[in-house]
């Protein structure tokens, strides 16, 4: 099973903290390091230093600053960039990186940055949502020296160059949510990965059985769409150190560890046992506090005792 941190810029991280907690990862062996899409939190509070970061300017920092360790989106919304622009931006940190990038790609839903912003959000959003799958998958897949062309309700390109990645066969792209019908049918016709999170291990197993279902009555064997599950991650050398972490950014130590990834590394390493029996094949472990980077060094223990 892979392991990827997972931070949240939006909360108070500068580039200098989101860089030392990438490398970071990569030197402890992690296997990627994903970051939220996102300008300011919906309460429009920071937690730490207020800079604000444009997350693929950043992961094209970081494609240049980094070696090995993937990098990604959980995940860009739809309505921040034009579809066929974000498959150029994700194609070039892409060969920026070697091959290492990836998408998470959804519908959006924190209105006031749209709001702070002036950036339009729609009531309606899956038809933005199914029709920028179809021009990033559609523009990846152009061979070199043809055009992509695509007539929608809300996009139109018009001979458009491909997007084709640098490295590899198909540019991983990540969909996830809790929807039982639309969203699983949408992993199944274009991901390579579905994703799900911050939930009990009954709702994961729910969730991964339907998003299978799904993709065997759409015609396309399961063992080819990676599962994976996204948790917050308290961890300390004691219980009442993960306590402590789990207050000081303001949430109770009894749900994260109901739905989370929350005690000593022996604690979490048991609940990533129990998600690699339910068919994850990749974790994020969402850190809330990027400051505080001996949370890596426990995360990365509690991922060996799970091996």
């Amino acid at each position: 099973m892979e392991y990827c941190i997972f931070v949240e810029p939006q909360l108070g991280m500068t580039w200098d903290r989101l860089l030392a907690a990438a490398q970071a990862s990569e030197r402890l062996g992690f296997h990627g390091f994903f970051r939220s899409d996102h300008y300011i939190a919906p309460d429009r509070e920071f937690r730490g230093d207020p800079a604000v970061s444009d997350a693929w300017t950043t992961l094209a920092g970081l494609a240049v600053a980094t070696e090995r360790i993937r990098l990604g989106t959980l995940v860009t919304p739809v309505t921040f960039r034009h579809p066929g622009v974000l498959a150029v931006q994700v194609a070039n940190v892409d060969a920026m990186s070697g091959g290492r990038a990836e998408l998470g790609l959804g519908a959006g839903w924190n209105a006031p940055e749209h709001e702070a912003y002036g950036i339009p959000f729609p009531q309606k959003r899956f038809g933005l949502l199914e029709e920028s799958l179809a021009i990033v998958t559609g523009l990846w897949g152009t061979p070199v020296g043809e055009t992509f062309s695509f007539e929608g309700e809300h996009y139109r390109l018009d001979r458009a160059p491909g997007a084709q990645r640098a490295v590899g066969d198909r540019m991983p792209l990540i969909i996830g949510g809790g929807g039982p019908k639309r969203t699983p049918a949408l992993a199944a016709r274009y991901a390579t990965e579905f994703n799900t999170g911050f939930v009990a291990n009954d709702v994961v197993a729910e969730r991964f059985g339907r998003v299978r279902d799904v993709a065997v009555a759409s015609g396309r064997d399961p063992q080819t769409l990676a599962l994976s599950v996204a948790l917050t991650a308290t961890i300390g050398t004691t219980t009442e150190q993960a306590d402590a972490r789990s207050r000081r950014h303001g949430s109770d130590p009894v749900a994260d560890r109901a739905s989370g990834l929350h005690g000593t590394p022996s604690d979490v390493a048991e609940r990533l046992a129990s998600l690699r029996e339910l068919g994850a094949r990749r974790v994020y472990l969402q850190v809330l506090d990027v400051t505080d980077l001996e949370q890596l060094d426990l995360l990365a223990e509690a991922t060996r005792l799970a091996a």
